[in-house]
C-alpha cells in the first residue's frame, strides 16, 4: 500500500495513511507543501528517533544530530530518579557519619552519562542505541 510523505513548515515528516486511493487522500497535504507518494516499505516501522527524521525526496532518513539530542533526553530522564535515590542515599551516609565516596561516584557518572563521547561517534541507529550504558542507567529504552 502507498503513502503519502512531506515535509510540514515545523520540518518533521509527516506521514498520511490513506485508506482507499492514494490520490484522494493529496487534499489533505498542506497547501504549497511538496508530498511524495511512497511504498509502506519506505516508512520504518521503528519509531524510537521518529522526531529525527527527515525526508530526502522519496526516502525517510534519520538526522541523528536530532537523534543523538533524542538520546541524551532519554538518559537524562532516566537517570533523574536514580539522582534522587542517590541524594537519599547521602542524606543517610551523612547522618551515620558513613562514607560518601562511592556515592558521589554514581552520581558524577550518571551527570557525565549525556556526555559519552561514543554517543557523538554513533552514526546511526543501531549505533546510537547501543550507548546505553546499563551498569549505571537501568534497562534500556531501546530493547
Amino acid at each position: 500500500m502507498s503513502k503519502i510523505i512531506y515535509t510540514d513548515s515545523d520540518g518533521t515528516v509527516s506521514v498520511i495513511h490513506p485508506i482507499g486511493d492514494v490520490n484522494d487522500s493529496i487534499k489533505d497535504v498542506p497547501t504549497g507543501l511538496s508530498y511524495e507518494i511512497v511504498d509502506d516499505s519506505v516508512i520504518s516501522s521503528d519509531r524510537t528517533f521518529r522526531n529525527a527524521w527527515k525526508q530526502n525526496s522519496k526516502v525517510i532518513e534519520t538526522d541523528m544530530t536530532k537523534a543523538k539530542e533524542i538520546h541524551k533526553k532519554n538518559i537524562r530522564n532516566a537517570r533523574t530518579p536514580k539522582l534522587a535515590e542517590l541524594d537519599i542515599e547521602f542524606q543517610k551516609a551523612l547522618e551515620t557519619s558513613s562514607s560518601t565516596t562511592d556515592i558521589v561516584s554514581k552520581k558524577q557518572a550518571l551527570r557525565d552519562a549525556p556526555a559519552d563521547s561514543a554517543i557523538d561517534s554513533a552514526s546511526d541507529e543501531a549505533a546510537l542505541k547501543a550507548q546505553w550504558n546499563t551498569s549505571i542507567l537501568g534497562t534500556s529504552p531501546y530493547s
